[in-house]
């Protein structure tokens, strides 16, 4: 792939692959054809593998999307909050969210080994909030913000093993047990 800007239909084409192969993936997990993903946006498959020559590329295009439209608003929103403790239980909430929705493209991705890197600016953020909340005395100062990311991740993995969730409750219940309780006291 290139780094200039897309012609207006071949834009128009690799968004509709994009959507199609995260409905396909919801729909038919990590292994759903790259045939039936073409089909389902209406191109052909060298429209497809022009854009995406492997698996892998187009699942973690599909991840990096989502990104882009669900944990990239919250990850900025959160560094702005001036309360971190807020920010950084919304950033967890997002990401255990994104996790969920996108877990079979996250297999896909993983499987292809093209995850490398995908949560750097969330462990940045993570990272960042982490220790603004521990300087205000509103998180624990023995947590280690690089646990957080392997937190979320744990959570990720096992989401899928669960007929339903609610990113809320183990967002609080994650922040919650990592901090030993003073989540409830110190919150507000």
């Amino acid at each position: 792939m290139t780094d200039r800007p897309l012609r207006a239909d071949a834009a128009r084409n690799a968004e509709r692959i994009l959507r199609a192969a995260r409905e396909a993936y919801a729909e038919l997990g990590p292994d759903a054809p790259m045939d039936v993903i073409a089909s389902r946006a209406g191109v052909g498959e060298r429209t497809l593998y022009r854009r995406f020559p492997t698996k892998g590329e187009l699942a973690r295009a599909v991840i990096d999307q989502s990104m882009a439209e669900h944990l990239t608003p919250v990850i900025e929103r959160a560094l702005r909050s001036r309360n971190p403790l807020r920010g950084l239980t919304d950033l967890i909430e997002a990401a255990i969210a994104l996790g969920a929705h996108e877990h079979n493209a996250l297999a896909a991705a993983l499987k292809a080994g093209t995850l490398t890197d995908v949560s750097a600016q969330l462990d940045a953020a993570l990272d960042d909030l982490t220790r603004r909340a521990q300087a205000a005395g509103l998180v624990r100062p023995d947590l280690v913000p690089e646990d957080l990311p392997r937190i979320v991740a744990m959570l990720n993995g096992v989401l899928s093993t669960m007929e339903s969730y609610n990113a809320s409750v183990l967002g609080t219940l994650t922040f919650s047990i990592v901090n030993q309780g003073s989540f409830y006291t110190r919150f507000d």
